[in-house]
């Protein structure tokens, strides 16, 4: 199916599983958080997802998306250390950004990997090096940026966020 390998199947149905599970977090909530059912399970999806993409070698060897593997699973560390509070003060604001921000490291993968293989015979795309490509991945980083600016001052209008809870407010 579509070049892909029991393995490569497994890790896609996992992804979208994670990815909406985040997205239907952002969508209800505006965040995600490790502590809810949904953020928890876009945590252990997106872990199991980044786990999965280790065995996959399409192009013969370890690949840019094994390394967005890895600084995924770094990024998710942090926020799960930011969701014990181990960062004081700004622990909130590093999880649900950190968690967002792996939500934007999924469609890099999803959207080259979809637009390189379908329709099948005439992909959206002629390699993962596409300027149309890369122009979308701009694009969503972009949407990114904007969507954790609008987390935080979400976050500091809730319970608890008083004035000098995030750096740079002034009391």
């Amino acid at each position: 199916m579509l070049g892909l390998t029991q393995l490569g199947i497994v890790h896609t149905l996992i992804s979208i599983a994670a990815l909406a599970c985040g997205l239907v977090s952002l969508w209800r909530t505006g965040v995600i958080r490790v502590r809810s059912a949904l953020g928890f399970s876009y945590v252990i999806g997106t872990t199991l997802s980044c786990l999965t993409g280790f065995g996959i070698f399409r192009h013969g060897g370890v690949s840019k998306a094994h390394v967005l593997g890895i600084v995924t699973l770094l990024v998710l560390a942090v926020a799960a250390y930011a969701a014990r509070g181990s960062f004081g003060r700004v622990s909130r604001y590093i999880e649900v950004v950190a968690l967002s921000l792996t939500v934007f490291f999924h469609f890099i993968p999803g959207l080259t990997e979809t637009g390189t293989r379908l329709p099948v015979g005439n992909p959206v795309f002629a390699n993962a090096e596409a300027p149309e490509l890369k122009a979308i991945v701009g694009v969503l980083f972009l949407v990114f940026l904007v969507g954790a600016v609008l987390q935080v001052r979400y976050l500091q209008r809730q319970p608890g966020a008083g004035a000098g809870t995030f750096p740079g407010r002034v009391a």
